[in-house]
């Protein structure tokens, strides 16, 4: 079989790093003065020629600085196959970013001599981070390109399938968003696949099929599911009450996580789907200060997750949280497994999503052909074909310059006369250049239909009559709708359209309304676009999630001095 990797979906490198990456940034070598400054942090531990040091899908037990000796890193497949990735000696260290967190090991190490290794657990390592900022520097360079480079080249979970199908699409959706290795295998172009799923029992149609490294195959798993079973979901300490409890990871939450964490306060991130938020979706964000080249989100919320690991905070996803008990002291999450989490303090950062606009026969197509974002994921789904995007903003602009890699021909609909008053500029240049996107303004879509496969043509009103565009694929960048449903059932005020109040929007007392970040509900604050009259950017949502650290420093004390 000849899995397609899930990072080569898209046209150019998912991770432009990887491309000025030396082997000796990717297997940086420590000398013996370094090591001495490390050996405070760590055990000594030893191992025979032959053995196994840890394997694919086994807890993460910390890294391993090698002192004497040599080992190999193999990655592994759910097909069974591997790959030698590197041979380390005397200095170099085993371990990417999985070590951070004890998550399960993603390759295979041996030693392939007698081996004296430094073996830093993973709080130790985080604490060896911010002590030895220069070691810190190169170690973190090193594990998030070790991270990228897994991906680039895929291994772990083997995803089987046709190529459309949702619930395949889910599960690679899901494992694309947390930045896990995996691969794709559709049977009904690899005869190979075909064979081995008529080889399982009753297994033949059940879709997706996935093969764990371990040997394991999982029937049609849930996305929960999966990650339970690759051991990405950390377990909870439902006993703590933690400083700090943040709702969504995109970049506001992220942002308040990396702040807060840095300055001594426990933190636990929640997430329904995985970090980044709409803005790990864009393919290119261009006008972000301190990248002239642009960022992919999907980069920028893969490192400031590792960020956030790297000062011990704990991020937990996919976990949703079912509603928010404004009644207790400290407040409490309750997630949909019913679990609750206590924190002295709450941040909504859930963001906002595209809304569902009202077109005849959207819900009959819903998950056949239609779409909310554009990664490399639905990249794939269109190479080659005709897409409709509907949308004037920046996040569609993105959209439509990154589908316009992979699709033949980008049908982009708005209702406006021109793109001017929605989106920047440059990405208004971009598009104009680019041969394969077609603008069609003025225009709104009134109907879609469908075959049995799926969305099968989109109907518009436009200036010169109706006009049916024939697709297979429909992207939704329509305004945004406050991802607040969550809240309806505790006390926090939210707006008309959804958006949470705060600061003197809010119900806040005059002695607290100087927080201009929290609700009225003392202890709850909201940041980034789920906040009413937040500048809906990605810089402005970073912003709000640093302030809101300032304030719950401030909250925190005042508690503390009337407690």
């Amino acid at each position: 079989m000849t899995p397609d990797s899930g990072s080569k979906h898209a046209s150019a490198p998912r991770f432009p790093a990887l491309q000025g990456a030396s082997r000796d940034h990717l297997y940086p070598r420590f000398d013996a003065a370094q090591i001495d400054r490390m050996r405070r942090f760590g055990t000594i531990e030893h191992w025979r020629a032959g053995d196994a040091m840890f394997r694919t899908g086994q807890a993460g037990l910390g890294m391993r600085v090698l002192i004497r000796g040599q080992a190999r890193l193999t990655r592994r497949d759910g097909l069974g196959r591997s790959r030698i990735i590197a041979e380390l000696s005397d200095g170099q260290f085993l371990g990417e970013v999985a070590q951070l967190t004890g998550k399960p090991a993603l390759a295979d190490g041996l030693a392939l001599t007698d081996v004296e290794a430094l073996m830093i657990p993973p709080e130790q390592i985080r604490t060896m981070l911010v002590a030895e900022a220069q070691i810190g520097e190169t170690i973190m360079r090193s594990i998030m390109l070790r991270r990228f480079g897994l991906i680039q080249d895929g291994g772990g979970p083997v995803l089987i399938g046709p190529a459309s199908d949702m619930n395949l699409i889910a599960l690679e959706g899901l494992l694309h968003r947390l930045s896990h290795p995996y691969s794709v295998v559709d049977p009904e172009a690899d005869p190979e696949a075909r064979l081995l799923l008529d080889s399982l029992d009753g297994w033949a149609n059940e879709y997706p099929v996935v093969m764990l490294a371990d040997g394991t195959l999982l029937r049609q798993p849930s996305p929960r599911e999966l990650a339970a079973r690759l051991g990405i979901l950390l377990k909870i300490d439902t006993a703590r009450t933690y400083d700090v409890a943040v709702v969504g990871a995109g970049p506001a939450g992220l942002a308040a996580a990396v702040y807060a964490a840095s300055e001594g306060l426990s933190v636990i991130v929640f997430d329904g789907h995985g970090p980044g938020g709409q803005a790990g979706a864009s393919a290119r964000i261009e006008n972000y200060l301190g990248f002239p080249t642009g960022v992919s989100g999907h980069e920028l919320a893969a490192n400031a997750f590792v960020q956030a690991v790297k000062f011990g905070a704990e991020i937990i996803m996919p976990a949703r949280v079912r509603t928010l008990d404004c009644a207790q002291t400290p407040r409490q999450l309750v997630l949909e497994d019913g679990q609750r989490i206590a924190a002295h303090t709450v941040v909504i950062a859930t963001g906002a999503a595209y809304r569902r606009p009202a077109i005849a026969g959207l819900d009959e197509v819903n998950g056949c052909g239609v779409h909310y974002w554009a990664s490399s994921v639905e990249g794939r789904l269109c190479r080659g074909t005709e897409v409709v995007l509907i949308g004037g903003g920046n996040s569609a602009g993105q959209a439509a310059v990154f589908l316009a890699s992979h699709a033949s021909r980008v049908h982009l609909l708005i209702r406006g006369a021109d793109l001017a008053r929605s989106m920047s500029r440059y990405l208004i240049d971009r598009i104009a250049s680019l041969d394969n996107v077609v603008l069609h303004a003025q225009t709104v879509v009134t109907a879609v239909t469908r075959d049995q496969w799926g969305l099968d043509s989109v109907v518009c009103e436009t200036p010169g009559g109706e006009q049916c565009i024939e697709t297979r694929h429909l992207f939704l960048f329509t305004g945004a709708a406050p991802n607040t449903q969550w809240l309806h059932d505790c006390s926090v005020e939210i707006d008309e359209k959804g958006f949470v109040k705060t600061g003197y929007m809010s119900g806040v007392l005059p002695e607290t309304a100087c927080f201009a970040l929290q609700t009225n509900v003392p202890g709850v604050f909201a940041i980034g676009d789920t906040r009413a009259a937040s500048a809906k950017r990605v810089a402005a949502a970073v912003g709000d999630g640093a302030a809101v650290v300032s304030e719950i420093h401030q909250f925190l004390s005042s508690s503390a001095n009337t407690a």
